[in-house]
């Protein structure tokens, strides 16, 4: 497949701020070219007191390599960013690749985000794919930033859902937002919007935090309320490890037992605190410390 070299001089155009930014600069080829274009890849070399980067393009895919010099570009880079970038995408596709990439540069090479979450504490966090790689674990509040890269209209309301809380309520989000906007993705059925949507569920699930993937495969996925039409589009997309949890989860809120369960979610009964267990004649006293001892054997 011919590579698209107007789009991803778009995506080169749009991302020269972030880059600089972090202190990256354009570096041209042995013939003198800032941007490498072949029939199957377009590239581009980027460099700077933090190291070096390479941004390629081919078979539909924007990546990112980084290395500790450009001469370590070609044998020990590291792939930091993955996204798709259809043939005929358009602009949303664009802003899309944009968004993530700029996300994971200030994550990585940004001394300011660094400085500006250490002095608002309240300020969640997401995990990056790097952090994960170490022994962590994507999050809820993780999943929603990356959800709003493909759905931009949601990211207000994640901000504000912060804003009002002071911490991240997943639950509100996505019960209330996310999940409706998910679902209508799901019903037009568009196959680039549906790839970067599972592109994101896929990978949050296969290494999230267990109420993660309980948020993805019941509070969302669990939502299509077992529309086989529904699912049958979702499972051509969905990964082999989500997939199986994903339709049993459907199959049981389809269930008499499922119903009630979902309709106890939705509305929970009232929190009734314990009442202390009143201590016996006994441990009253042996409580005391006085008064009466274990009878002797």
């Amino acid at each position: 497949m011919a590579v698209n070299a107007e789009t991803f001089l778009k995506v080169l155009d749009a991302l020269q701020e972030p880059l600089q930014k972090n202190g990256f600069a354009q570096q041209a080829d042995e013939n003198g070219s800032l941007v490498t274009v072949g029939e199957a890849e377009a590239a581009a070399v980027f460099s700077g007191e933090k190291g070096a980067l390479k941004i390629r393009y081919a078979g539909e895919r924007t990546e990112v390599y980084a290395a500790d010099d450009t001469d370590a570009l070609e044998s020990g880079a590291k792939r930091i960013v993955v996204s798709l970038l259809p043939a005929n995408a358009d602009e949303k596709d664009v802003r899309y690749v944009i968004g993530e990439i700029s996300e994971t540069l200030d994550a990585r090479y940004s001394t300011v985000t660094k400085v500006v979450k250490k002095q608002n504490a309240k300020a969640p966090q997401t995990v990056s794919k790097a952090a994960v790689k170490n022994g962590s674990f994507y999050d809820p509040n993780t999943l929603a930033s990356k959800l709003c890269l493909v759905f931009p209209e949601l990211r207000p309301i994640y901000k504000e859902n912060i804003a009002t809380y002071g911490e991240f309520l997943s639950e509100q989000f996505f019960e209330e937002y996310g999940t409706p906007r998910i679902l209508e993705a799901i019903k037009e059925n568009r196959p680039q919007t549906m790839k970067k949507l599972f592109q994101i569920l896929n990978e949050i699930y296969e290494d999230g935090t267990n109420d993660t993937q309980s948020l993805i495969a019941v509070t969302i996925l669990g939502a299509l309320d077992n529309d086989q039409v529904l699912l049958a589009r979702c499972v051509d997309y969905m990964s082999e490890t989500m997939a199986p949890p994903v339709i049993e989860v459907n199959k049981f809120l389809a269930t008499s037992a499922g119903k009630k369960a979902k309709e106890k979610m939705k509305n929970p009964p009232p929190y009734k605190p314990k009442k202390k267990k009143k201590q016996g004649f006994l441990s009253q006293m042996m409580a005391g410390g006085g008064g009466m001892a274990p009878p002797a054997i």
